[in-house]
């Protein structure tokens, strides 16, 4: 299928689900935006995001991501990142398809197709690139399913299944490879990142995050930077700063609960990490507006 064409339907999905006369396909979230956007925080899970049309940008630390149509944008780890959409406009609207990732399924299909089919490289948790003629036709046939419920329960996983196989083979997917390899420093990594995850309103400590990896201090600290492009303290405070964004987007919390919540001890120091982040202070927040980017 043509990418103008995949465009166009998934446009039609997406106003059909939008009318509530369709049902999303699990694990495929399609996107439209009208307008560019300003910078958003936010946190991204494992995914391949397909631009279809129009164009974004997306950063974590000193990496920097600009896909635009026909690219696929690979997220491998949870990341807090920043993003906007660069190109879009009400008669040409950003749009792309969102496939989460399942990393058990993937690390099943790399050990069974073995790991000399893919070129070596570093891995990183954020990267775009073209998308293959073969994964666009795999994400196209996969929305297709969409019609049909039946055949959406019958072969759906099949086609998810080789959406990660052929992301796996492409060469954007290459930087996967390390990840899934057992004992390679990227897979050790992402061990310590479920456990910053799991405790980033805890007072961090990167001795007990490199234990975790079965790293020294300085080799961890130097490997978590190649993996996510920031630091392990920037990690935690991007999670601190979205989350309490969140909590005051939500209009249940006072700024100074907000700051508790996520782990701050200091209003002080928790309004100070906030404006930095954002711009704004956060007894100002609960009146902005979020915009999906």
């Amino acid at each position: 299928m043509e990418l103008r064409d995949l465009t166009d339907k998934a446009l039609e999905i997406h106003e059909r689900i939008r009318a509530k006369t369709a049902q999303p396909l699990p694990d495929l979230m399609i996107l439209r935006q009208d307008r560019v956007t300003a910078f958003e925080a936010v946190i991204y899970k494992p995914v391949v995001c397909l631009i279809l049309q129009g164009a974004k940008i997306t950063s974590v630390g000193d990496r920097v991501a600009m896909p635009s149509a026909g690219d696929a944008l690979i997220v491998s780890h949870d990341l807090p990142v920043e993003s906007r959409i660069t190109e879009a406009t009400s008669e040409r609207p950003y749009v792309a398809l969102i496939v989460s990732l399942d990393l058990g399924l993937l690390r099943g299909l790399y050990e069974q197709v073995g790991p000399h089919a893919f070129e070596a490289r570093a891995s990183r948790s954020l990267l775009s690139g073209p998308a293959r003629p073969d994964l666009i036709d795999a994400v196209a046939r996969y929305l297709a399913l969409q019609e049909d419920p039946l055949h959406a329960a019958v072969l759906g996983p099949s086609l998810l299944r080789e959406i990660h196989f052929r992301l796996l083979m492409s060469p954007v997917g290459g930087t996967l490879r390390s990840l899934l390899s057992v004992d390679s420093h990227a897979s050790r990594v992402s061990q310590a990142i479920l456990k910053l995850r799991a405790g980033f309103r805890e007072t961090l400590k990167v001795g007990d995050l490199a234990r975790v990896a079965g790293m020294s201090q300085s080799s961890f600290h130097s490997h978590f930077k190649q993996v996510t492009g920031t630091t392990p303290l920037q990690y935690q405070k991007d999670l601190r700063m979205i989350a309490a964004r969140d909590l005051l987007r939500a209009g249940r919390h006072s700024v100074a609960a907000a700051g508790f919540d996520v782990g701050y001890e200091s209003p002080t120091h928790f309004s100070r990490d906030y404006q930095r982040k954002f711009g704004i202070a956060p007894s100002r927040e609960m009146a902005s507006t979020p915009v999906p980017a």
